[in-house]
Parts: structure tokens; C-alpha cells; sequence
């Protein structure tokens, strides 16, 4: 497959929503947790307008040149006081649509979260994947991220 190279990133939109929620049930794991319906409960919808209102946090896509959404992620801007006050990013939910993938939109998105995380004063980006994403974690080891944590997870 050819690589894109006329992906914009953008905020995110309402009429978006049905399209990320997905691509979030495109695998297994989503799968177990998402409810594709017609139409999508309205959980989703509050959950978009809280994201939208909060200005820490970034809820984008990518398009592709014809405007159809390829791709999405969520930076969270995280404010704290270990290492000397810093802000930290977190990147969440990355996920291209199963037809884009291996076309370099998850790396452009991901590299634009950087970029952002930077810019508003961030010095560290995170992340997380789950253990069983092997392939996942080689994408985000080649974009020039290491492996320092243990995750750990509570669900409700």
C-alpha cells in the first residue's frame, strides 16, 4: 500500500463520533468494550462534549485528501508536580481505520501529538498499549518510544 501523504489532523466533530467509537471496536479488545449501534448510545455523545469542553485535552482525526476520517487519537495534557512541576502528555485511543493502515497515519498522528505535547510545555509523552498489541508496541518502539512502565488497571 502507498503511503498518504495529504492526512490533515483536525479536532474532532460531533457528526466524527460514530466513526472513531468504530474504529475504537475494530479489534478484539474494543470489541469486548464498545456498542455499535444504530443509533450509538448516548454515552458517547456526552463523553464528546465533555472531551470538547476540557482544554486539556485534544480529541483529533486525520482525513484523508477527500475528507473521509482515517484515523483518530485523544492527547490528554496532564499538569503535575514530579520532575520539578512538568506537564506531561498522554496519548490515548490511537487507532486507523483497518483499510488506511500500514500507509503511515498512525505515525503521522502520533508524531503530531508529540509536536503538540511539546509545544503547550509538555517534557514527557506517554503512552500506553495493551500487552497482547505486540505489533502495537514495535510502531510505538520505532517511533522513539521505550518501554519504563508497568501498567496496572482497575475496572468498574
Amino acid at each position: 500500500m502507498s503511503a498518504i501523504s495529504d492526512v490533515t489532523i483536525r479536532r474532532t466533530r460531533r457528526e466524527d463520533v460514530s466513526v472513531i467509537v468504530a474504529m475504537l471496536a475494530d479489534d478484539p479488545l474494543g470489541g469486548a468494550r464498545e456498542r455499535i449501534e444504530d443509533p450509538l448510545p448516548q454515552s458517547y455523545f456526552t463523553a464528546f462534549e465533555q472531551l470538547t469542553r476540557d482544554p486539556n485535552i485534544l480529541l483529533v482525526v486525520a482525513e484523508d485528501g477527500e475528507g473521509a476520517v482515517v484515523g483518530c487519537l485523544q492527547l490528554c495534557i496532564l499538569p503535575g508536580l514530579s520532575s520539578q512541576g512538568a506537564s506531561r502528555g498522554l496519548i490515548e485511543d490511537v487507532r486507523v481505520a483497518k483499510h488506511c493502515r500500514s500507509r503511515g497515519i498512525g505515525e503521522q498522528m502520533v508524531q503530531w501529538a508529540v509536536v503538540e505535547a511539546r509545544a503547550r510545555g509538555c517534557k514527557v509523552v506517554e503512552l500506553l498499549t495493551h500487552h497482547t498489541r505486540v505489533d502495537a508496541q514495535r510502531f510505538y518502539e520505532r517511533l522513539g518510544f521505550a518501554r519504563s512502565h508497568v501498567g496496572m488497571t482497575v475496572r468498574f
